[in-house]
């Protein structure tokens, strides 16, 4: 062999090498990315269906013996307490809000594309809304079925953010 030939072989052998030690972002087909838009679509929808009944069933909930008990011996919230707690369950429905649309703006460009990497504007999009989500549910404590929801639907995003190449959302 000479050594031009040879060395031509070392250069190839060396790319080859970077393109296997994951330089790129993960080849993947349509259906697997789309797979991955539907998951953390129904992890959207799932996890404001669940505000929304939680939010339901405590203004519905009749007041039991027990439970006025507890409040005349806890005292009831001041106004500043009830303003506060509003507040930050107000910048939760507005992110999650945020979150939907751009989740389904996603969805309908996906749909709409044949090479499914021309939507990484909306994917970072969602991800970006996907950070507010996660300020709002990590500043309140909202409880173990939230935490629960939020973790499986941060994990659908992180997902489809390595699938384009995005940074991932923070624990």
């Amino acid at each position: 062999m000479t050594r031009t030939c040879a060395s031509s072989v070392l250069v190839a052998l060396a790319l080859a090498g970077l393109a296997a030690s994951g330089v790129a972002a993960p080849l993947m087909t349509k259906p697997q990315v789309a797979n991955l838009i539907s998951r953390v679509e129904n992890g959207v929808d799932e996890f404001r269906n669940y505000l929304e009944r939680r939010g339901d069933n405590a203004r519905n909930a009749p007041s039991s013996p027990q439970a006025e008990n507890r409040r005349s011996r806890h005292g009831t919230a001041t106004e500043s307490q009830k303003t506060i707690g509003q507040a930050k369950k107000d910048d939760l429905d507005d992110a999650l809000s945020d979150l939907n649309r751009s989740t389904n703006r996603l969805k309908r460009k996906f749909n709409a594309t044949q090479n499914w990497m021309e939507t990484k504007a909306q994917v970072e999009r969602v991800l970006e809304d996907g950070r507010k989500v996660n300020q709002a549910v990590l500043r309140g404590s909202r409880g173990s079925e939230v935490a629960r929801l939020w973790a499986a639907l941060r994990t659908g995003l992180n997902d489809l953010a390595r699938a384009y190449g995005c940074i991932p959302l923070a624990r």
